[in-house]
């Protein structure tokens, strides 16, 4: 919710489209809502990401986005490059395929592992060094090119993997083992698009640029549900390599006209830029007002990226009771793990901000 909640302009974006068509099918049909959006991602994005799939949420655009990979190396005639790598703590949704290259033993979905496909994970980029922690991937990427389609990674921060940040240079040779082992590169921005780190889009920190991209989440201001999966030519052309154009996949809700009319209001309330000064506030905020968490016996480490701060404890916390702490303070904060964090909307006000963090410290300092 970038934009907080009851923005007047993102009110009336869905008002107005209930007035003209709340849904149709999206196969074989088009409507304005969807061109003008897709126009305005490709335009937001890399030049090399010409093409967009709306998907319904997030987890079913990283399945698209994987599908494509899967597609684009099966029928140009590779099918033995069905493989993803990618590195642990990394979360990228809870269906089948997104859940199979979530971290296998500190995720969440550890009941399934022995129904979803195998996959690689490499060693997690390091917060602290990136040149050392890259000799993992390096090594997995060199011994079983053959066999993989795609790397997925969250760039920059992993989200509910661990809320851990890393360097961008660890990006840049992502990207470069990749071009020389010929692996797709697949960048999931469903948390880190639309300037949550600092940048429009996370991977403009390592000016790299991806072959997959995924967003949702700030898509639509946090309004309804609706992703996107992007990608070149070059993979499209693929995918249609074999005479049909058809990507295997057509979710029933894809490009819902409401999600797309708010996507698209959504959009043009950051056209302005105000959202940089805005996250650059919320940063120095948290930085400043969350520091003094590492005095805290119980607190392993505080960090902040962009408008995300946070706290890092020794051992997990006792949701049911921390839970309603925060909600006897008044603030809505859901902690999970070891981790309470942060990530508020871009127009909060200082005084607002520092009710959360000032939240954060009085239930810390009673652990």
């Amino acid at each position: 919710a970038i934009h907080g909640y009851n923005h007047p302009a993102l009110n009336q974006a869905i008002l107005d489209q209930t007035q003209k068509m709340a849904h149709v099918m999206f196969g074989g049909l088009t409507h304005e809502p969807a061109i003008s959006l897709a126009h305005k991602l490709i335009q937001l994005t890399c030049n090399s990401l010409q093409k967009v799939f709306f998907a319904d949420s997030g987890s079913v655009a990283v399945e698209v986005a994987i599908k494509m990979a899967l597609q684009y190396w099966h029928t140009i005639g590779s099918p033995e490059k069905n493989k993803l790598l990618t590195v642990a703590n990394g979360y990228h949704g809870d269906t089948f395929g997104a859940m199979a290259v979530c971290d296998p033993i500190n995720g969440m979905h550890s009941l399934f592992n022995n129904n979803i496909t195998q996959h690689f994970f490499a060693s997690p980029p390091s917060c602290l060094d990136d040149t050392a922690d890259i000799h993992s991937f390096e090594q997995l990427i060199s011994q079983h090119h053959h066999e993989l389609a795609a790397v997925i990674i969250e760039p920059i921060v992993q989200g509910a993997g661990g809320m851990r940040f890393y360097c961008p240079d660890y990006l840049v040779q992502v990207r470069k083992l990749c071009d020389q082992y010929d692996v797709l590169l697949i960048l999931d921005e469903i948390a880190t698009g639309f300037g949550r780190t600092g940048s429009y889009f996370a991977y403009q920190q390592a000016n790299i640029e991806p072959d997959i991209l995924v967003l949702g989440k700030a898509l639509t201001g946090g309004y309804m549900t609706l992703a996107a999966t992007l990608t070149t030519n070059k993979v499209a052309n693929g995918i249609s390599h074999d005479g049909t154009g058809v990507l295997m996949h057509g979710p029933t809700f894809m490009a819902n006209p409401l999600a797309c009319s708010v996507a698209n209001a959504s959009i043009d309330l950051l056209a302005d830029n105000v959202w940089l000064g805005q996250v650059k506030q919320i940063n120095q905020q948290l930085k400043q007002e969350l520091a003094c968490c590492i005095e805290f016996s119980n607190v392993a480490d505080i960090r902040v990226k962009g408008a995300i701060g946070v706290v890092e404890l020794k051992q997990a916390v006792n949701m049911k009771k921390i839970q309603q702490q925060f909600v006897d303070l008044g603030v809505w904060i859901r902690p999970f793990n070891k981790l309470v964090y942060l990530m508020p909307p871009y127009i909060i006000k200082p005084d607002q901000l520092s009710k959360l963090t000032q939240a954060i410290i009085t239930v810390l300092q009673d652990k």
